[in-house]
């Protein structure tokens, strides 16, 4: 039996520690928290509760399996429900397009939305984007396997890198398979899942749109944030522990180099066989760990282009406005503005004067204090924090005027709620920063810019012996799905007791 240790009960690092708990290891998870979750966050306020984090689950099956693989079944600890629309998209021109959550509905609702022939080229992109898939999940995104892995061992046969055209970006892509605009701005949108610039990032991308309409758009009873809930008590009900409140500083080794344990901020010392850590890989090897390999490895991340972060407000609605659907999104005329703004091109990253907005509504009675009120969770892209080179979140003042002005282009989109407010909370990049250690608020560590960005991230198998990496910050990427997928491949790497 070994003794592993994992540091940070976000996601990734909870899902790790059960899979191995229940492979028979002795696990312990050190959290600096008093809460569990790490971006999975939840806020709660005068009776509301806030998901501060994720906002909709994709991909359900990868969760399901993990609690099958463990133990008693998903829906013994949590209710899933499928969104009917998946989204509302609100485009520049005025245009409304419901996003049926059945994709055999999405191509009459692109019809009947945005006019004759945008379903069938966006069911003719489709069918390109699960070729993609076809090529990458199971060699990439379900295995430690790198890019270069899959290119050099021929993994990839020729059709493969045909349909998969690294050189093309995201952007590059819409652009070939669609001729109305509206539909490059909507496929363009995926590229914010993993932090980046569709201009810049990966058609590869391509998969995420259609795997989250092949599964459906989800949300989970009482919020995500149950998620992190559900594990931490599956975790428990293993025999694992759970330390919170209990910071991590260092992950120590033997003159070997590889991991003997960790070294707490009260100075305690805790040994273990194996250390996974479920901090952003910046983090992991620029602070935690004084090893040649971790020092390399900070190099390295330091010549990656950081993800986008996010400003959020989280508004207590009185009387909220009828027929708001789970998930809205709010585009704004020049979405190359946002992102030149947010990745500092034509000058430093700065606030985005005219942002796309997206909105969550949930539509349950578990979040709120009672009838005729509601949660709202709002999120745009922001630069991340960074006072000495961009855009510095704490500067007086800043948040207050950039909340109001997030809320008059919410108005002016056709979605004011100014008069209906009861609570605003602000939720700035430092403060992710600092409620995460994520440097600068990044949420997804490093972005997908360019060609190889989206299989270059920080592999799951450390080259410090006996120390793994699981969550957002490393492969294969953030998001739910991905995350938990990242924690299966470290237990598949570490295997049995």
């Amino acid at each position: 039996m070994s003794r592993i240790v994992i540091v940070g009960a976000g996601v990734g690092g909870l899902a790790a520690a059960v899979r191995l708990q229940a492979l028979g290891h002795r696990v312990t998870v050190f959290e600096k928290s008093d809460t569990v979750g790490g971006k999975l966050g939840v806020l709660e306020h005068d009776g509301f509760v806030f998901d501060t984090g994720p906002s909709l689950v994709t991909m359900p099956q990868v969760l399901e399996e993990l609690f099958a693989d463990t133990g008693p079944p998903l829906s013994d600890s949590l209710t899933l429900r499928r969104l009917p629309i998946a989204a509302r998209y609100r485009f520049p021109d005025g245009a409304q397009l419901d996003m049926p959550g059945d994709i055999t509905e999405i191509p009459a609702a692109l019809d009947a939305a945005l006019g004759r022939g945008r379903g069938a080229q966006w069911s003719q992109f489709l069918t390109r984007a699960e070729r993609i898939w076809d090529v990458t999940h199971q060699p990439f995104l379900e295995s430690p396997i790198s890019m270069r892995d899959m290119l050099v061992g021929a993994v990839l046969r020729p059709a493969d890198v045909a349909a998969l055209a690294p050189w093309r970006t995201l952007r590059a892509l819409g652009r070939h398979c669609f001729d109305d605009p509206r539909l490059v701005m909507l496929l363009d949108r995926y590229a914010t899942y993993t932090g980046s610039d569709p201009r810049h990032a990966p058609g590869a991308l391509a998969a995420v749109p259609w795997a989250e309409q092949r599964w459906g758009s989800w949300y989970v009873e009482g919020g995500l944030g149950m998620i992190a809930v559900a594990l931490r008590d599956r975790l428990v009900a293993l025999g694992g522990t759970l330390a919170l409140g209990c910071e991590v500083t260092e992950i120590s080794t033997r003159a070997d180099g590889h991991v003997d344990g960790v070294v707490a901020a009260d100075g305690s010392r805790h040994r273990a066989d194996i250390v996974v850590a479920n901090a952003d890989a910046a983090q992991v090897y620029g602070r935690l760990i004084r090893t040649t390999p971790a020092r390399r490895a900070a190099r390295a991340l330091r010549r990656t282009t950081p993800s986008l972060s996010g400003f959020v407000l989280l508004l207590a609605v009185d009387d909220p406005p009828a027929g708001q659907p789970h998930h809205q999104i709010l585009f704004p005329s020049d979405y190359d503005a946002e992102f030149d703004a947010v990745f500092g091109r034509g000058g430093a990253p700065r606030p985005v004067d005219d942002p796309t907005v997206y909105i969550c509504a949930a539509d349950d009675p578990a979040v709120v204090p009672g009838a005729g009120t509601a949660a709202w969770f709002v999120l745009v892209n922001a630069p991340r924090h960074d006072p000495g080179g961009g855009t510095d979140w704490d500067t007086e003042g800043l948040a207050d005027h950039y909340a109001d002005r997030i809320l008059q282009i919410m108005a002016e989109r056709g979605v004011d709620v100014r008069n209906r407010i009861r609570h605003r909370i602000v939720l700035t990049p430092a403060e992710l920063s600092r409620r995460t250690l994520t440097p600068g608020g990044s949420i997804y560590g490093t972005s997908s810019n360019g060609p190889r960005a989206a299989f270059l991230r920080p592999a799951n198998a450390s080259d410090v012996p006996g120390l793994y990496l699981v969550g957002g910050s490393s492969h294969p990427g953030g998001g739910l799905p991905l995350v938990m997928l990242s924690a299966r491949i470290v237990a598949d790497l570490i295997g049995p007791s």
